[in-house]
């Protein structure tokens, strides 16, 4: 029981916060807004929209192993346009995969919103702008603003879109134009165009390892919204217009497509060809996926015990804001105690222990900040303890102790003790030739 709660957790962890775990998580919808505020025309949107190469439409809802073409559909109702995305799943039956509403004000503005099905989607999944204002009808900032949310456990920085820039997106000046055509796709089962070529659908995490690539993007320009801005959504679309298929929704409630969710290995294929097609893309999406999973403070500090064999204490005491330090023990063979504080801003300080071949000890401390500074500590083979202190403000003192230098020591030292021998028998030589008549 215990192996099988830890198998479950770690399944639902791999499952992103956007996993709907419906036929609709083939069909980004942000992509497809993304798309739909790129294209000129309805009919370069739907051919765009059912091109392989663009790695959108990866739905088959129909069961024949074959990605369904998408139509689309405009109806107009006064200001609005209800653009339909709807595919035919049989000869007799057509369901509704996603409409866009574009509502157009007096004052030229325009609001767009984009809802998913809810036999693919669920309720209310509508995608949108990110709009300067809750109420589009309000006046705008014209300019764009940045700020910073979390979404799906990304930090982005999103962008406010206005009224006024979705009514200059290229496809809703087109819509609105005197001259316009009212597009409706034609066609339908079994019928359609040349250039479409049927390939068999990817597995949904093959899909969605090329598709989170684009996430930074997506949701720093679009977002979910609960509500519809389109008052007459119900009365004209929902209730009048709107197609489903029952056969689609028997499928939906019996789980035949979640098999589509069945190749967790197939994510890495799909990175791999997001990556090949998009390598600047690829690596910015690492660098943002990087940076918001792991984050690390900018100070570093390692502090490692100072061992007193005695019954003193030592200790050491480090600070530091943006580099690294490292403590070094130092050992004190006498009763007294040391302590050994360092601090250091934005260079690296290093303690280390010299230890004289006598008796004695000394301890060497340095600091450095712009300068450098050497404090060499003497201790007083006494009970009491002599402190040296050397200070530098604009210098740089540097005490270096070697072997070489030590042995330099040992040798004057005994020179000097000889010296001090034949200085004495020198002396006393001439005491006793003094003393002789």
């Amino acid at each position: 029981m215990a192996l099988f709660a830890t198998g479950t957790t770690l399944k639902s962890q791999d499952k992103q916060d956007d996993y709907l775990g419906l036929p609709g998580d083939n069909l980004n919808l942000y992509a497809v807004m993304k798309l739909f505020q790129q294209s000129k025309t309805l009919e370069d949107f739907e051919r765009s929209l059912n091109d392989p190469n663009s790695t959108i439409n990866n739905l088959d809802l129909n069961g024949d192993n074959l990605v369904d073409y998408i139509k689309v559909i405009d109806n107009i109702d006064g200001d609005v346009h209800n653009i339909v995305l709807q595919v035919a799943v049989s000869p007799k039956e057509n369901q509704d995969v996603a409409v866009f509403t574009i509502q157009r004000f007096q004052n030229g503005q325009a609001q767009i919103q984009l809802t998913g099905d809810e036999e693919l989607y669920g309720k209310n999944y509508i995608i949108e702008p990110i709009f300067d204002n809750a109420n589009a009808g309000e006046t705008p900032n014209p300019g764009y603003a940045g700020n910073t949310r979390t979404v799906n456990g990304q930090t982005v920085t999103y962008i406010n879109t206005t009224p006024v820039q979705i009514a200059a997106w290229p496809l809703v000046r087109f819509i609105f134009l005197p001259s316009y055509t009212v597009w409706h796709s034609s066609w339908y089962w079994g019928y359609y165009p040349s250039y479409w070529h049927p390939w068999r659908p990817y597995s949904w995490n093959y899909y969605y390892g090329y598709q989170y690539n684009w996430n930074h993007d997506y949701y720093a320009h679009y977002r979910r919204w609960n509500d519809h801005r389109y008052t007459r959504w119900n009365d004209y679309y929902y209730t009048g217009r709107r197609s489903y298929s029952p056969d689609v929704r028997h499928q939906v409630q019996s789980g035949y497509y979640k098999a589509t969710y069945s190749h967790p290995d197939d994510r890495k294929d799909g990175e791999a060809k997001f990556a090949k097609t998009y390598p600047d893309q690829y690596r910015k999406s690492t660098a943002v996926s990087s940076v918001n999973t792991s984050r690390r403070s900018n100070t570093t500090m390692t502090n490692k015990p100072v061992t007193n064999p005695s019954n003193g204490n030592n200790t050491a005491t480090t600070r530091r804001p943006t580099a690294t330090e490292t403590n070094r023990s130092v050992s004190n063979p006498h009763s007294g105690n040391n302590a050994v504080t360092t601090r250091r801003s934005p260079t690296t300080v290093t303690n280390k222990s010299a230890t004289n071949p006598s008796t004695e000890r000394s301890t060497v401390t340095t600091r450095k900040s712009t300068t450098t500074v050497t404090n060499k500590a003497v201790p007083n083979p006494s009970s009491g303890q002599n402190a040296r202190t050397n200070r530098a403000s604009s210098q740089s003192k540097t005490n270096v102790v070697t072997n070489s230098n030590r042995r330099n020591i040992k040798t004057n030292k005994s020179g000097t003790a000889v010296k001090k021998d034949n200085k004495t028998k020198e002396s006393d030589n001439k005491d006793s030739n003094h003393k002789r008549p």
